[in-house]
């Protein structure tokens, strides 16, 4: 009887023991998932804030916003235009010259410590170029794109409240074109205002697309958009755009001049200029971000402290290898006149910044 009892309650502890085994590997391989799920998150927030250290838009091996099978007609076809907002900015509107067309090529951008093969710098009282290097010539803008995406956004978006979730597809898209992030974590409820800043600001590829599939159903819809804005602004002859985020593409391309006038029209939609004025912003608190994510437009703060004529009121930069370093910025100078200056192919982030300010200080009086 003892050997039975013995042998009972030995059956009982492999029983306990083999069941408590199970139990560990279950809560490790669940650990295991939240580990990586942390990682997904930690992915999407590592932000670039030195383009060539990590890769603002990074060279893409692929074609950005080809999808994958044929679109039908509905599919690929852009929504009906929205009402527009109601916003009213807290920086005051300029007054522009009216239309988008520069007058004249300018002088030549001579000024020796100006990096950028291409340069460009229009009055934008009168409409004519003042300045100019290769300003007709077309390349790749870059994160420059990016103004664009805000201008057609802010056209379009009814509700700034309105919450979009970070999906999966779109950390599987920016990680797989190597793209800086304004940090927004898989499976984050986004407000539409957050994305904007998050587009502008750190120039975060998640804030864009998912602004982009918010705005429009897709990115292939919104980029429909995005052209014919730039039909619209009379530019098609040399812009056209592929993606929303200034991946690098033969098809997505544009001049100096063009983007100027881009930057014009954004400048002139009282939400985009906010937008692009803006020198920090805090996102919205969440359960994955509970103080928010602090974000900073890099060149803004970089170039307020420095001697020239004026001050920049709104900036957007932009680097694929293929491209440089690039930017366009607004500037009003203290005699109260309104320029716009785009400069491209820059050998580093601090050099574009430093062309812009030689080309305000010596040809922006």
């Amino acid at each position: 009887m003892r050997q039975i009892r013995n042998i009972a309650i030995f059956s009982a502890v492999c029983i306990l023991l083999l069941f408590l085994a199970v139990s560990g590997i279950r809560l490790l391989i669940g650990l295991f998932r939240g580990e990586k799920g942390e990682e997904t998150g930690a992915l999407a927030q590592e932000t670039s804030l030195y383009p060539e250290s990590s890769g603002e838009d990074a060279e893409s091996t692929e074609e950005p916003g080809t999808p994958s099978g044929e679109e039908t007609e509905e599919e690929s076809a852009p929504p009906e235009s929205a009402a527009a907002l109601s916003f009213e900015s807290t920086v005051p509107a300029p007054s522009f010259f009216e239309g988008y067309t520069a007058n004249g090529p300018g002088i030549p951008i001579a000024i020796g410590e100006v990096n950028s093969t291409y340069g460009v710098l229009i009055d934008m009282d009168t409409g004519t170029v003042t300045a100019g290097r290769e300003a007709d010539t077309v390349m790749n803008p870059a994160s420059m794109t990016k103004i664009l995406t805000v201008l057609v956004a802010a056209e379009h978006v009814t509700n700034l409240d309105d919450l979009v979730v970070m999906s999966q597809e779109t950390m599987d898209y920016i990680f797989r074109n190597d793209c800086s992030t304004a940090g927004f974590a898989l499976g984050e409820a986004v407000p539409v205002r957050d994305l904007f800043y998050g587009t502008a600001l750190p120039s975060g590829a998640d804030a864009a697309l998912s602004l982009a599939e918010y705005t429009a159903g897709s990115q292939e819809a919104f980029v429909a958009l995005m052209n014919q804005k730039v039909q619209e602004l009379g530019l098609a002859g040399t812009a056209h755009f592929s993606n929303c985020i200034g991946l690098y593409s033969e098809d997505n391309h544009c001049t100096v001049k063009d983007m100027a006038m881009i930057l014009k029209a954004a400048v002139e939609n009282d939400l985009a200029r906010e937008i692009l004025s803006a020198h920090t912003w805090t996102t919205t608190a969440t359960p994955q971000h509970p103080e928010g994510i602090a974000l900073s437009n890099w060149f803004l703060r970089r170039i307020e402290d420095k001697e020239f004529h004026g001050t920049v009121m709104a900036a957007k930069t932009g680097y694929v290898k293929q491209s440089g370093s690039c930017a366009a910025s607004w500037e009003i100078s203290d005699s109260g006149k309104n320029y716009i200056c785009v400069t491209g192919n820059a050998h580093s982030s601090w050099r574009c910044i430093y062309d812009h300010v030689a080309i305000y200080r010596e040809l922006a009086p």
